[in-house]
């Protein structure tokens, strides 16, 4: 027996009526009447909202139709060739030792705007900055001795467009322990680094952003995301790594790129480029160019909440010991690449007895080789064998060093780490064009000088931006996941991440039918 179901959805496409058959025997109906009918004006008249269009055929009928069609055109069209950079430039900055070998990118937040140096994590979710500071890094720049201006701290009651986040927000993971939904929404983000964590509370603001390509060749963006304010902070937060905040880049659903893809400004994709100038571009939107080499992301106990590839082999010059392969994080916030420490033996031995130099062990990298003054010659190369056998060749496998005498040092940017899971650090990534396209399940990679992405074009900072374009923060609803179970942000521990978003599931026919149903309607008063 065939159960109808029967929906009627306004749209800006001719009326006409269709079914689906399911193999069940179910018959699912949906009428769907133009969005500019007589039909379609009576039913908000219904509603209590007073709307009119031009006459029927008219010259401004058509110019309204045509216009409708290009804003669904850039839905569906715009996202893919429009990228995103902060509104200060797309370059990344970076500081060496004393800002602990982490990349930065300055970004501007709120209303009236303040700008912030933000460290770049691909191991974490959150963005976070100082705010109303308890314990925070100093911030000065005489403080600083490669930083010409000072840093900012975050404080909601000075933006206009701050908002907190409350306790019973899908996005608000910590809410079960408010005392009331109405609450502030608190946070803890504990990292790796022993002791390393920040803590506050959540609110939506605005990050300005500049968008280049698509049908805007540049243009000026708003975007709402979340930020934590970071009240407290602890470890190598007060001590030089990333004294202005924290970028998590991650794929959990409270992170920029995931924010910015529920809002439509891009698909849920960015990438990172790390030249050897120490110089580098963020791009947000950009899924790589065609003939980059690409590997999946797998799962990391069962679960799809960061960014992990399988590696089958670690290749020494022509050798790739056996049994040499592990999951690997591929993290932008940690410097140097961490591997198992099993795995970590069998390479470093390998790189060893290819090697023809007399070894130095230091504090922290035991595979250290003094230079002569034509350098140090006969480097093994490296590279990573990756799932479908894709190579990711390792461009500079070691770093130098001075030892304040005069003698300079070369070592293996490599470190043991415990347990199974490696990371691998900035120092891989360095003259890749790294692409974390959440949105295919995919890490590209290309080689690149970091300066043919976007023309890395930049916008002053001295005023704000004009010609603004906003969109919502994601409500509530559409926070979740299509399980129905909220989405947690996340709480990061890069040794042994945690879980940011939801296990996959497998979603119904009936219910991806109610939701396609359910986003028509809710998006109809934007197409009309």
């Amino acid at each position: 027996m065939a159960i109808p179901l029967t929906a009627v959805v306004l749209l800006t496409v001719t009326a006409l009526m269709f079914s689906v058959e399911l193999a069940a025997g179910n018959t699912f109906s949906t009428r769907l009447v133009h969005g500019f009918s007589d039909e379609a004006m009576s039913f908000w008249a219904s509603k209590g909202k007073t709307v009119t269009w031009p006459k029927r055929e008219s010259v401004e009928h058509m110019r309204l139709l045509l216009s409708n069609d290009l804003k669904r055109q850039r839905l569906k069209l715009g996202s893919q060739k429009q990228l995103l950079f902060p509104s200060e430039g797309s370059e990344t900055h970076f500081y060496g030792n004393e800002l602990s070998w982490l990349h930065y990118v300055w970004i501007d937040i709120g209303t009236p705007n303040a700008s912030f140096l933000v460290a770049l994590d691909a191991g974490s979710d959150l963005l976070w900055l100082p705010c109303d500071c308890v314990q925070c890094a100093p911030l000065s720049s005489s403080y600083y001795s490669m930083l010409d201006k000072d840093l900012n701290e975050y404080s909601p009651a000075r933006s206009s467009t701050s908002k907190h986040l409350s306790c019973s927000h899908q996005l608000c993971e910590l809410g079960p322990n408010c005392q009331s939904p109405k609450e502030r929404c608190p946070y803890t983000v504990n990292y790796y680094s022993a002791n390393t964590s920040s803590s506050g509370f959540l609110f939506e603001d605005q990050l300005h952003l500049t968008s280049v390509g698509g049908y805007e060749h540049q243009g000026s963006v708003r975007a709402p995301i979340v930020i934590g304010c970071g009240s407290k902070q602890s470890g190598n937060y007060l001590t030089g790594a990333a004294p202005d905040g924290v970028m998590g880049l991650g794929p959990g659903e409270i992170s920029v790129p995931s924010l910015l893809a529920k809002s439509g400004f891009v698909p849920r994709s960015f990438s990172l480029c790390f030249g050897k100038s120490n110089s580098g571009t963020i791009f947000f939107g950009d899924k790589g160019p065609e003939n980059q080499r690409r590997s999946s992301f797998v799962s990391l106990d069962g679960n799809y909440n960061t960014y992990v590839v399988e590696v089958q082999r670690y290749c020494v010059g022509g050798t790739c010991p056996k049994l040499s392969g592990f999951q690997a994080l591929v993290d932008s916030g940690s410097s140097f690449t961490f591997l198992p420490s099993e795995i970590f033996t069998k390479v470093v031995t390998e790189f060893e007895e290819q090697m023809n130099a007399t070894r130095l062990a230091t504090e922290d990298f035991p595979y250290c080789y003094k230079a002569s003054s034509q350098g140090l010659p006969n480097i093994p190369s490296m590279k990573l064998l990756l799932a479908a056998n894709q190579s990711f060749v390792i461009q500079n496998p070691m770093f130098a060093i001075s030892s304040g005498q005069g003698d300079n040092f070369y070592c293996v940017g490599l470190v043991p780490i415990e347990g199974m899971i490696g990371i691998i650090g900035q120092n891989f990534m360095e003259g890749y064009r790294m692409v974390f396209d959440w949105e295919n399940m995919k890490l590209g990679w290309s080689r690149s000088k970091c300066q043919d992405i976007g023309s890395t074009a930049k916008l002053s900072p001295t005023s704000p931006p004009s010609g603004l374009t906003s969109n919502p923060l994601p409500t509530t609803e559409q926070q979740r996941n299509p399980g129905g179970h909220a989405v947690a942000p996340a709480i990061a521990g890069k040794a042994t991440p945690k879980p940011s978003v939801a296990s996959l599931h497998a979603v119904s026919w009936h219910y991806t039918m109610s939701s396609l149903l359910l986003s028509l309607i809710l998006w109809l008063p934007y197409l009309i």
